[in-house]
């Protein structure tokens, strides 16, 4: 069986270094770095007095695993704003209860740069950020702001289908 459907000659997956995050329709800048999607079951046991010493497993509570971004510190205010939203530095009242939970939007880009896979994220929320990296006069890197998000559940958008290939 082909791993793909609409371009059978292909034998590669999908590369890790081509993707698009994004939320109020608008993409994250400088992204390099997104943690994994990922979620998991807990593990319920239970067993019968009758059964012969036979412990059952059943499907428990599911919790997703937060998810950290990382962007070359820019001037693009996307990570402080949102962060804002949930604890603002004005005080309480000035945070959005409206506004502080975003839908974000993660795209798997062929190599090409066409999405070929997109997951929606649900009633995402900034609990961590990280305005500025240790910063050190001897190093040679990029200063890398980073946010981490909690959220509720995920799915793949099944309007976005395998691209054609040329």
């Amino acid at each position: 069986m082909p791993m793909f459907a609409v371009n059978t000659h292909r034998i590669d997956p999908y590369s890790n270094f081509k993707f698009r995050v994004s939320w109020d329709n608008q993409p994250v800048a400088g992204l390099s770095k997104m943690s994994a999607l990922k979620k998991s079951t807990e593990v319920t046991e239970w067993r019968a007095a009758a059964d012969n010493s036979i412990v059952r497993k059943l499907p428990g509570r599911t919790k997703f695993e937060p998810v950290t971004l990382e962007a070359g510190l820019s001037h693009d205010r996307k990570f402080l704003d949102w962060a804002n939203m949930v604890n603002n530095p004005q005080g309480d009242p000035a945070a959005s209860l409206l506004n502080y939970r975003k839908e974000v939007i993660v795209q798997v880009l062929n190599l090409q740069g066409t999405p070929a896979m997109q997951f929606k994220l649900s009633r995402a929320w900034v609990s961590e950020f990280q305005a500025l990296p240790e910063m050190d006069a001897n190093a040679n890197a990029v200063a890398i702001q980073s946010v981490k998000f909690e959220f509720e559940n995920f799915e793949l958008d099944l309007a976005i289908t395998e691209p054609a290939e040329t």
